[in-house]
């Protein structure tokens, strides 16, 4: 017998399950494996499936219904309704007259709008109790035989709580889940049923539609003998359990019969296609579907487009030493990323793209004209390829363009799409949904464009399409690249001439790219210039290595003893290059060597090595020039001599998260003095000690204390870092690859 101090506590008393098909037995075998509950209780009509539960250890006790055992039940006991969709409304009777109200009730149903609809009509409510649920997980093999303890490793389980679901049941339900190896979401009952009509049940129906049409063919021995490997992967889900389809099938029809009847009329399109050899809309359709299908697939190795909510939270863990020595080159810039994507777009012609940032917020905006009918070659090692549909040719998307976490994506489209002859809305995730975005909605509506945002100022937004802009002399209250960009791209489709003035200089991408796709604009001083009626024609860009992720290893040059990097290929746009003049002041060795220009954006290796650094204050003309830069600046800060004051950065405090209050509380709790103000934040430079910081789903502060990390007395934990995939997604290997010393843990939120 173990030591009783070595047993792990289990979460529950008694966890029941009503129906021991695959997922019933699997859930019940993973929770006596990992003994999960006091008691594991099976119930099912069957007392031979009974048996060979008992027999393989699957369940410690068994019993032919709920009322044998309904009344020993209480608080901590679990519940869990494994059986056909159609048969959980029997299942829910027995429940309310076995069950009191302090046992939590679970199902595995993949259809919940019946399921609620069945309970409501039981209860006569939504009972706090019940916590519906659907794990994304199977296999074509059933019964209690298949049982497999690892069957919901890695794979997503998505609960639908009701407004009157009680917490404490919820948060029983999604231990359980996350116990035996799930990644567990939440979402609304009609997006659960929508999404999983498109996703898992058409593609069953399709398999079950194609088996049976190629065995009622005359020499369907034949036809299997010579079946290549891409039938068997597919047509494997035909050999699923009839029976539990049929009652999906009936279950979520409606949602099944609208996914349905859009694929049946592209099956007629694609077949007129065949027919006709109209070999262009072949090449489209295809390329269309492998693309999407090889971005769906970047999305599953990282962090997925749109999260619901997850309980499992990714940190960095990074310890103290390592150096800061070797050559690099950093992934493509965001900036350029995202608007060559635009731009390339509404151009007339292809635009081919190498050095295109493969993170999710440049693959947001990748997918967001997708939507809209562009066909996109890509991305495939950097290089993208995009079919320009010109100035009016986008289309309808139909559905939200989800952002994701990318604040240019939002502001910047929200421009474009004012222009636009359709209507439109533009959502993101809770950082996003949080920021503000009256800074691009009120001189769009100035312009003449109808453009809401929530109460708050933040999005989503929604643009009302076939409006005629006017155009503008704006003069920006702030310096901001966003703002300037949203209002030249809604410029391209407004009557006269569009002029913005900024007060102080900000990144010029859109401008130079404007130009390299041959539009006309004028840049004066502070204030840019252009006129609509123009054309945009097709280009090839090169995308220089992104100057906001080369900054988090300047940084690290600059605070490392002995200390040498070369950072190639880099964009040194004089926009850009705050960090550069910065880190110069304080004192860092900065080489740029090789220099050049690269369709239209200036270009160079940057050579970084130790010196002692020195506090400044910060001139108020770079700040613009640095915005994105400063988390990376302030653990320069942190290491330097003397105290560092920034003023004039107020912009820092509506980006992905606060990162004044952010970088300040982070730097504190690591030893460091810090003093936040409205608009910038007084640093002392000293010795970084250890401790746990939060990143505020920001990628530029989770990347900034992991630099940090070269300096440190112990270990520095950065908490929430899933989000450096936004920007940087080899961020953890590059940074490995020159000495730093980051491990990435997975926990439980």
């Amino acid at each position: 017998m173990p030591d009783s101090s070595d047993t792990p506590k289990p979460t529950l008393n008694q966890l029941v399950i009503i129906g021991l098909g695959l997922i019933g037995a699997s859930i019940a075998s993973a929770a006596s494996k990992r003994r999960l509950a006091r008691k594991v209780i099976g119930i099912s009509r069957r007392s031979s499936t009974l048996e060979l539960a008992l027999e393989a250890g699957i369940i410690d006790y068994s019993a032919s219904s709920l009322d044998v055992i309904g009344g020993n039940l209480g608080s901590d006991d679990l519940v869990v309704i494994c059986v056909p969709t159609l048969t959980v409304n029997s299942v829910l009777q027995e429940c309310h007259l076995h069950l009191n109200n302090e046992v939590t009730i679970t199902d595995v149903a993949s259809v919940k709008g019946s399921v609620i609809e069945a309970v409501t009509q039981i209860y006569g409510f939504v009972p706090e109790q019940f916590v519906p649920g659907h794990p994304i997980a199977g296999s074509e093999r059933n019964g209690v035989t298949a049982a497999d303890h690892d069957l919901f490793t890695g794979h997503r389980v998505v609960l639908t709580p009701d407004l009157k679901t009680g917490e404490e049941h919820l948060s029983l339900v999604a231990k359980l889940w996350s116990d035996v190896g799930a990644l567990v979401s939440t979402m609304a009952v009609e997006d659960h049923d929508e999404i999983l009509a498109a996703t898992s049940h058409l593609p069953h129906f399709l398999a079950y539609s194609l088996v049976d049409t190629l065995a009622s063919m005359g020499d369907k021995n034949e036809i299997f003998k010579f079946a290549a490997g891409g039938f068997r992967d597919f047509t494997r889900i035909a050999a699923s359990d009839p029976v539990m389809w049929r009652d999906i099938a009936l279950a979520n029809r409606s949602s099944i019969l609208d996914v349905l009847d859009k694929v049946m009329i592209n099956f007629v399109t694609l077949r007129g296609a065949i027919a006709s050899a109209n070999g262009e809309y072949l090449i489209d359709v295809f390329t269309r579907a492998r693309d999407a299908r090889n971005y769906f697939g970047k999305l599953e190795e990282g962090k997925e487009l749109r999260e619901y909510s997850v309980t499992k939270t990714t940190n960095f863990r990074v310890s103290p030493g390592g150096h800061a020595r070797g050559h690099l080159r950093v992934p493509g810039d965001k900036s350029i990323s995202h608007r060559s994507i635009m731009l390339g777009s509404i151009a007339t012609g292809m635009t081919e793209i190498n050095g295109f940032l493969e993170g999710e917020d440049s693959l947001a905006t990748l997918q967001a004209f997708r939507d809209m009918g562009v066909l996109i070659e890509g991305p495939d090692q950097g290089r993208v390829v995009v079919h320009g549909v010109g100035m009016q040719g986008l289309k309808d998307p139909q559905k939200a363009l989800y952002m994701g976490n990318s604040g240019t994506s939002m502001r910047l489209l929200s421009g474009l799409l004012a222009g636009q002859g359709f209507d439109t809305e533009l959502i993101g995730d809770d950082s996003l949904s949080s920021r503000p975005m009256t800074r691009v909605a009120n001189p769009l509506s100035s312009m003449g464009a109808l453009i809401f945002t929530a109460e708050d100022g933040t999005p989503p937004l929604k643009i009302k399409g076939n409006n005629s802009l006017k155009a503008i002399d704006y003069d920006m209250p702030l310096a901001s690249a966003q703002v300037k960009s949203c209002l030249l791209l809604a410029g391209l489709y407004a009557q006269g001439e569009t002029s913005v003035t900024e007060p102080a200089p900000t990144r010029d991408h859109t401008e130079r790219m404007l130009k390299g796709f041959g539009y006309g604009i004028k840049v004066a001083d502070n204030k840019v210039t252009l006129d609509s009626g123009g054309e945009l024609k097709g280009t090839r860009i090169d995308v220089p290595a992104d100057i906001s992720s080369a900054a988090f290893f300047m940084v690290a040059a600059a605070i490392t003893p002995g200390s040498d990097i070369m950072l190639e290929h880099v964009g040194v746009n004089p926009t850009r290059i705050g960090v550069i003049n910065i880190l110069r002041q304080m004192g860092v060795m900065i080489t740029l060597m090789n220099k050049r220009e690269v369709g239209g954006e200036p270009v160079a290796d940057i050579r970084v090595q130790y010196a002692e650094l020195k506090g400044i204050d910060i001139p108020e003309s770079q700040v613009a020039l640095a915005i994105d830069e400063f988390p990376a600046i302030f653990i320069a800060a942190a290491c330097a001599d003397g105290v560092t004051c920034l003023t004039g950065a107020e912009e820092l405090r509506v980006k992905e998260s606060d990162r004044i209050q952010a970088m300040s509380d982070g730097l504190s709790i690591l030893g460091i003095e810090a003093e936040p103000t409205l608009d910038g934040i007084k640093i002392i430079g000293g010795k970084i000690g250890s401790g746990r910081v939060l990143s505020h789903h920001d990628h530029r502060i989770a990347m900034a204390f992991s630099v940090a990390g070269l300096r440190a007395q112990g270990d520095i934990i950065v908490e929430d870092c899933g989000n450096v995939a936004t920007s940087f997604p080899s961020f953890v290997d590059i940074a490995s690859s020159v000495g730093l010393n980051i491990n990435i843990e997975v926990s439980n939120d």
